[in-house]
């Protein structure tokens, strides 16, 4: 091989490369494409470029009913199912001035937590794979299977429910279901010092969250970035706190807050708050009334003309639902303000100097579902 030939083979430290971190990359945990500009292993910047699943979600909301819209919320954050459904259905039942039954009150706010949990959990076990640490995946899914029964036993779906409707839910739960759901409680509160054990006091895995990827709160702001993500750089933005819904206003638990603002504390913050939403769980399922699962509703469901908002805290972030009506069975414009579309953006700013080993640790700390973006 000619000397001219290896000059050209050899890289220096003054050249740029630009690569591709998917559209299909196992760190990205969807269909995302990161162009990613390098000097050596350092990401000089990054450029996401989203739209590779989009549905027209908000199209097809406005050729179906308000009760044919919940089961397109399920495909946006598909982890946080039950709490999009749960979004349009209370725009719906605050624009109708409905009052709901009180047992849907508390069995959606129990149906809300364990989805919390399960969502923080598969990220957990996720996350601590793209870092090296394979063991969590499996004990998170051993464990996870948990909560994805209740919901089985229930309302026989898994991960896409459609279980809430405008003025209730479809059907009452499952007789069993307040004792396996305390049956997890138990079960679960015993397997989070195994957690942090496992991977939370893990050395290496502390130098390679620690510092990482450090979001100021005034840009978290800035950016509108919400959920664990906004409160590990102390964003007070929990919806649950801030604008109540539901019977959040009646239980007790705290907004989880870090300051430091690095992949680290927002790692930390979905950790404690699987320990708030257990409590939440505990203060509300034993207490869970009697009475109807729905209130009495019309067969076909018109909105008086107007403009209606209402938002939720989901797994992510804030939900905001936006529905304008023209009076008619059909909602006239209806637009999603998903958490996962200004998460994303903020991935450039966070990385941009670090190493390209340290992007997947930043990327996983934001805790991406990608059809939520896609919409």
């Amino acid at each position: 091989m000619s000397e001219e030939v290896i000059k050209n083979i050899i890289v220096r430290e003054d050249e740029d490369y630009i690569i591709n971190m998917g559209p299909q990359h196992p760190s990205t945990h969807g269909v995302l494409r990161l162009e990613v500009c390098l000097n050596g292993e350092t990401v000089k910047y990054m450029v996401p470029h989203i739209g590779y699943i989009h549905r027209a979600i908000e199209k097809m909301c406005e050729s179906d009913t308000y009760t044919q819209i919940i089961h397109l919320t399920d495909r946006m954050d598909y982890l946080s199912a039950h709490i999009n459904n749960e979004a349009v259905c209370l725009a719906v039942e605050n624009a109708l001035e409905v009052d709901i039954p009180e047992r849907v009150k508390y069995i959606r706010v129990v149906l809300a937590e364990l989805s919390r949990i399960a969502s923080h959990h598969l990220w957990w076990s996720a996350f601590g794979m793209d870092l090296g640490a394979l063991t969590t995946f499996f004990y998170g899914m051993r464990d996870r299977e948990k909560i994805l029964a209740i919901f089985e036993e229930s309302f026989g779906s898994r991960l896409l429910h459609s279980f809430n409707t405008p003025g209730g839910l479809m059907h009452d739960v499952h007789p069993g279901f307040q004792k396996h759901t305390m049956d997890f409680v138990h079960y679960f509160r015993k397997k989070l010092p195994e957690y942090k054990q496992l991977l939370t006091d893990n050395v290496i895995f502390q130098m390679r969250t620690k510092g990482i990827g450090v979001m100021p709160r005034d840009t978290a702001i800035s950016y509108g970035i919400t959920g664990p993500s906004g409160r590990g750089s102390g964003f007070s933005c929990d919806i649950r706190k801030a604008a109540p819904y539901g019977i959040y206003n009646q239980v007790d638990f705290k907004e989880v807050l870090y300051d430091k603002g690095d992949s680290f504390a927002r790692y930390m913050v979905r950790m404690d708050e699987m320990e708030e939403s257990l409590k939440i769980i505990e203060q509300v399922v034993d207490n869970i009334p009697g009475g109807g699962f729905a209130a009495k509703m019309k067969p076909v469901i018109k909105l008086p003309e107007g403009e209606y908002f209402q938002r939720v805290e989901t797994a992510r972030g804030e939900l905001g639902v936006y529905i304008v009506s023209d009076g008619k069975k059909h909602p006239y414009r209806v637009k999603f303000r998903s958490p996962n579309f200004s998460n994303l953006f903020i991935l450039n700013s966070l990385a941009s100097g670090n190493k390209i080993a340290d992007l997947v640790a930043i990327c996983g700390s934001l805790d991406l579902v990608i059809p939520d973006i896609d919409r």
